[in-house]
């Protein structure tokens, strides 16, 4: 079965290095789908992914993106995703450093915002290739609102070098609240 079109879903990355990365990733995905206004829609595989940035030793990513249905505002939908962060333990000692959990807005639908705190799509979308296999295998024709190139097609042109990325065994939908 194919998943949900995901064109004016909200899109969320999750990822995490510490404490059972996987159980985080699932259990921000649970947390979110308890909260008002959203309405969990579909998530990728899980991926292993090389850290970009910061500290050398730093363990390898755990990374997924998920799509949510969202009656909330922009800045109320990053508000809830802040909270979860929050609430997982969550700390923001160095920039792309270790981290429990980490959920990143990066686009809902056709929207295009640039304000202090939220711009929409996430400026490095394009670049990530821990963002665009996962959002590519969930939403392959998903079109970025601002260069017009679909998922797949964002793929396919990205240079991958220095970006390693492993697709981990077992589906992740199968444990994720049903639509």
């Amino acid at each position: 079965m194919p998943p949900p079109a995901l064109d004016r879903a909200a899109i969320i990355g999750l990822g995490a290095n510490l404490e059972d990365p996987p159980g985080k990733i699932l259990e921000a995905v649970r947390r979110l789908s308890q909260t008002s206004g959203l309405k969990f829609l579909a998530i990728s595989s899980l991926y292993l992914t090389e850290p970009q940035g910061g500290p050398p030793d730093q363990a390898w990513y755990c990374n997924a993106v998920a799509g949510f249905e969202s009656r909330l505002a922009p800045e109320r939908l990053l508000a809830a995703l802040l909270a979860t962060e929050e609430v997982m333990g969550r700390r923001r000692a160095e920039p792309c450093g270790p981290r429990v959990i980490d959920l990143d807005f990066l686009a809902r639908g056709d929207l295009v915002i640039d304000q202090p705190g939220l711009i929409l799509p996430h400026p490095r979308l394009p670049q990530r290739l821990f963002v665009l296999a996962p959002l590519a295998e969930i939403a392959p024709d998903w079109r970025h609102p601002v260069n017009g190139r679909t998922a797949a097609e964002l793929l396919a042109e990205l240079d991958t070098t220095g970006q390693g990325l492993k697709k981990m065994e077992g589906a992740a939908t199968s444990l994720c609240p049903a639509s």
